[in-house]
């Protein structure tokens, strides 16, 4: 681990080297980083204080695991200047945490939310997925109202994927997992209604905010803003450059030992790769699609039931948000 965080604030070292912006949000992700040790996290915080400027840092997001929750890691967030956690619960049925290999038990995920609220001021977000093999409509419900009750001031709701390379989608294959995409229509119809309900705001498809509360780093992903990845596999864009790093974690710290970084590929997107890019990202939130990113000869009669059409901007109505991934190539 403190191999990892070292190269991590090497390759931080590297990229400095450009020029980079003053950061306005920084996400801790793309796996467990509650698993640091308090030192390693204070040695990796410090470390990125001093080689980036934070003067306009508005929000940052670290993700962590229920399972090894205590007030003290919830007190220790706070000091370390996080503002805002993502509690990876997925669900509250004991069934659905075992099939998704979860280790955290139901009374875990609750406990979590209930320390950090005890802990200080940062925000909650609780991670939440649905279609998940064997969960029923009413499981689904059931997880929905319990995130509900414990007021989180934002909630994720994921349709379960069968990603290649990974133990769900080889069981897919055998058939002993199915996808009923009539059940995951119910599914995200369902979370829309009781959560809008609760006076949360669909802002997103898969996102949902209290007044307020959306997550600023996220919105810059879907807006197109610069971005800047560290660590094994991630991938950054600034000026539409782009470029991910090895995906391997024991290359990763080869290469950045040897050479400062980890650059695995690179690509320079053109105005019809960020155009295609705009629309499958942007058509995904509440404020749709700036006008600008469609064609003169686009065709939208057909989908007349699921779009509304602004001076500026087109926006997905009624199921639009619903069958938003298969609209989006309809407007390429």
């Amino acid at each position: 681990m403190g191999q990892f965080v070292e190269a991590l604030l090497t390759e931080a070292r590297f990229a400095a080297k450009k020029e980079i912006p003053p950061l306005r949000t920084i996400y801790f992700g793309g796996g467990t980083p509650s698993m640091l040790s308090p030192t390693h996290l204070t040695t990796l915080f410090q470390g990125l204080r001093e080689i980036f400027d934070f003067s306009e840092i508005e929000e940052i997001t670290f993700e962590a695991n229920p399972a090894t929750f205590t007030t003290r890691t919830a007190q220790f967030y706070q000091e370390l200047g996080i503002t805002r956690v993502s509690l990876g619960v997925q669900a509250f049925h004991p069934t659905h945490l075992q099939t998704l290999g979860r280790e955290h038990t139901v009374a875990q995920a609750v406990a979590s939310v209930e320390l950090l609220r005890d802990a200080g001021p940062a925000e909650v977000n609780i991670d939440l997925i649905f279609s998940i093999p064997g969960q029923s409509l009413a499981d689904w419900e059931a997880t929905i109202r319990q995130a509900i009750d414990l007021n989180p001031d934002h909630i994720s709701a994921y349709n379960l994927t069968y990603e290649e390379d990974t133990e769900y989608f080889e069981r897919f294959e055998k058939g002993d997992f199915s996808d009923n995409p009539d059940l995951n229509a119910q599914m995200f119809t369902l979370a829309h209604h009781l959560l809008t309900k609760a006076g949360y705001e669909h802002y997103e498809t898969s996102n949902y905010a209290q007044r307020g509360k959306r997550s600023t780093h996220n919105e810059g992903y879907w807006a197109g803003n610069d971005y800047l990845g560290l660590g094994p596999s991630a991938v950054s864009t600034i000026q539409r450059e782009r470029w991910q790093n090895l995906a391997d974690t024991s290359g990763y710290l080869q290469r950045i030992k040897s050479l400062g970084h980890a650059l695995d590929s690179h690509e320079r997107l053109d105005d019809e790769a960020w155009r295609l890019e705009r629309i499958a990202l942007m058509l995904r939130t509440i404020e749709g699609l700036p006008n600008q990113y469609l064609l003169p000869e686009t065709n939208l009669s057909h989908l007349a039931d699921y779009l509304e059409l602004t001076p500026t901007h087109l926006r997905l109505i009624g199921e639009g948000p619903l069958l938003v991934d298969s609209i989006a190539p309809e407007l390429c």
